[in-house]
C-alpha cells in the first residue's frame, strides 16, 4: 500500500480486512434494546417468524455491512490469516445463537436452528443483491414464514429434543 494510506493504521492487509470484519459484525448486531423488548413476547413459532424479519430488515437497513461481510467471506478463501479470524468468529457467533435460543425457551431444537440459519444465509444473499428473484410470486416475508414454519413444525416445543449437532 502507498504511503499514506491505510498502512499508517495496519500491519498488512490482513490486518485490516480483519478489523474490517470486526467492524462490520458490530454494526449487524442487533439493538440490545430492541431485542429485549421483542424477546418479551411469548416464545411461539410467531416470535421466531418476528425475529427473522427483524433480522431481514437489520441488513437491508445496513445493507453495505452486510455485503462487506460476504465479499469477506470470499477473501477469506484466499487469506489463510482472516478465514481463521472469520471461521472462529462465525463458530462462535453460532454457538451463542443456539445457546440463546435454548435459554430463551424458544420452538425447536438446534438441528431446527442450524436449519433456520442456513436457509436465512440463502435468502439474505438474493434479498441483498437481486431481490426480484423472490419478490415475485413469493416474497421475503412469506418466504420466512414457510421456512420457521417448516423448520420448526406447527406443534414445536420450546427447546424440543436434544437436536444435538453432529460432526460429518
Amino acid at each position: 500500500m502507498p504511503i499514506g494510506t491505510a498502512s499508517n493504521c495496519f500491519a498488512h492487509r490482513g490486518d485490516m480486512l480483519t478489523q474490517a470484519m470486526r467492524r462490520t459484525r458490530e454494526r449487524l448486531t442487533p439493538d440490545e434494546a430492541a431485542l429485549a423488548a421483542r424477546m418479551r413476547a411469548p416464545r411461539t413459532l410467531g416470535l421466531e417468524v418476528e425475529l427473522m424479519r427483524a433480522l431481514l430488515a437489520r441488513m437491508r437497513a445496513d445493507r453495505s455491512s452486510y455485503l462487506a461481510m460476504l465479499e469477506l467471506r470470499l477473501e477469506a478463501t484466499r487469506r489463510p490469516e482472516l478465514y481463521e479470524e472469520l471461521s472462529g468468529f462465525l463458530r462462535a457467533e453460532f454457538q451463542g445463537l443456539l445457546g440463546y435460543h435454548r435459554d430463551a425457551g424458544m420452538p425447536g431444537d438446534d438441528l431446527g436452528v442450524a436449519l433456520l440459519c442456513l436457509a436465512m444465509a440463502g435468502l439474505l444473499p438474493d434479498d441483498m443483491t437481486a431481490p426480484d428473484i423472490l419478490r415475485d410470486p413469493f416474497g421475503a416475508d412469506r418466504l420466512i414464514q414457510a421456512m420457521v414454519s417448516r423448520v420448526f413444525g406447527d406443534s414445536a416445543a420450546p427447546g424440543g429434543g436434544s437436536g444435538e449437532a453432529r460432526g460429518d
